[in-house]
């Protein structure tokens, strides 16, 4: 090798031994500062440490105190089922002449109060007076020859039995005396026709109630039936309802009545034993005691109370909490007034409570107020609402 190459030989490993030296300084460097850094952090905690123990321990957090009430299971809960109805009166007729005539007079209006045996509207009876007149004379003039007839046949017997008289004299005599008799009441039978006549040429108020129609204004000649005036009875009311085919007809016994925002008791008057082709349910029929008489054909509801056979216990409405999935659960303090949530199943539900259905260890309380301020886990000083 000469000389020159031997230069550049040592040249590289000159370069070579100098970069090493600059990489291990490098090492070294950074060794230290990861040991000084780990000292100073092992330093810094240890120092914590030890001012945190010298540091005084605060005062343990009191027990947020919540009011609990004791769970108490029943076996049933009553449950008010409702059915529409409508308010009537008992009877509603609409009243007409029997018989056709001219209307003579009308003397009450729609509205007017009327009393049973009122005369409300009568017929012109004109002719049929005038007829009457003509029967009862008649009748005078008959009465008048029955009674010379009668004298005929005393004359004719007393004769006879002289023998001044034949028998076909006195035959006559009483057979003319038989045929005034029957004129004469034939003429009364026409007199007690004509009498019946003008009787039916007047409509009387068949009870005590209001007149709710008028149909006609007065001097209108009349056909038979014409509808002239509706009534309606204002005493005893009654209310009409529907109710389930299988409903238990012993159940509308004790039943209630709500009818203008007032709750009346109601007795079953009858329970008709068709079905409404319409509806499909039975008719019943109720009456109520109401001191002021409510409008007719008002809505009313009958209220029935039926029992519901389940085990479970009344709740509050605020004490129910939205779990996951749709689930309801309560807020509940166990044995050792550990605050603990419960899962429920809502069997029935009202205005302001819940009936449910869960699984409460012995010893289980109900947070009844602000359950808000606690969580699942927290012990709690619980106090008694009962």
């Amino acid at each position: 090798m000469d000389r020159t190459e031997e230069a550049q030989t040592n040249g590289r490993i000159t370069t070579w031994l100098g970069l090493a030296a600059r990489l291990a300084g490098r090492f070294v460097l950074t060794a230290a500062v990861v040991v000084g850094a780990a000292f100073a952090v092992q330093y810094g905690t240890a120092e914590l440490t030890r001012r945190a123990e010298a540091a005084p321990s605060p005062d343990a957090a009191p027990a947020i105190p919540v009011q609990t009430v004791p769970l108490r299971l029943e076996t049933g809960y009553d449950v008010q089922r409702a059915f529409v109805g409508q308010n009537e009166p008992q009877r509603t007729v609409s009243v007409s002449f029997e018989l056709a005539g001219q209307l003579a007079s009308i003397v009450v209006d729609e509205g007017d109060a009327v009393r049973q045996g009122q005369v409300l509207a009568t017929q012109d009876t004109s002719l049929l007076d005038a007829e009457r007149t003509q029967l009862l004379a008649s009748k005078s003039a008959a009465e008048a020859q029955l009674k010379f007839a009668f004298q005929t046949v005393e004359r004719n017997e007393e004769l006879n039995r002289r023998g001044f008289a034949t028998q076909a004299a006195l035959d006559g005599a009483s057979a003319q005396r038989d045929e005034l008799i029957g004129r004469i009441a034939e003429i009364d039978a026409a007199i007690a026709n004509v009498d019946i006549r003008i009787a039916k040429s007047r409509i009387e108020a068949p009870f005590d109630g209001r007149v709710t129609s008028r149909f006609v204004d007065g001097r209108e000649a009349l056909n038979p039936g014409q509808q002239v005036l509706k009534l309606i009875e204002l005493r005893a009311p009654q209310v009409r309802v529907g109710v389930p085919l299988d409903f238990d007809e012993t159940r509308l016994a004790n039943a209630e009545m709500e009818l203008a925002g007032q709750v009346y008791t109601a007795a079953l008057v009858a329970l008709r034993p068709d079905i409404d082709p319409v509806t499909r349910t039975r008719t019943a029929l109720f009456s109520i005691d109401a001191d002021a008489k409510p409008a007719f054909g008002q809505t009313a509801r009958l209220l029935v109370t039926e029992r519901v056979d389940a085990t479970g216990l009344w709740l509050p409405m605020t004490s129910l909490k939205e779990g996951v999935r749709g689930q309801w659960t309560v807020l509940t303090v166990d044995a050792g007034d550990m605050v603990r949530r419960a899962p429920v199943e809502i069997l029935h539900a009202e205005s302001d409570r819940v009936f449910v259905r869960g699984a409460f260890p012995d010893g289980t309380r109900l947070i009844g107020e602000g359950p808000q301020r606690v969580t699942v886990g927290q012990r709690v000083a619980s106090t008694s609402s009962e």
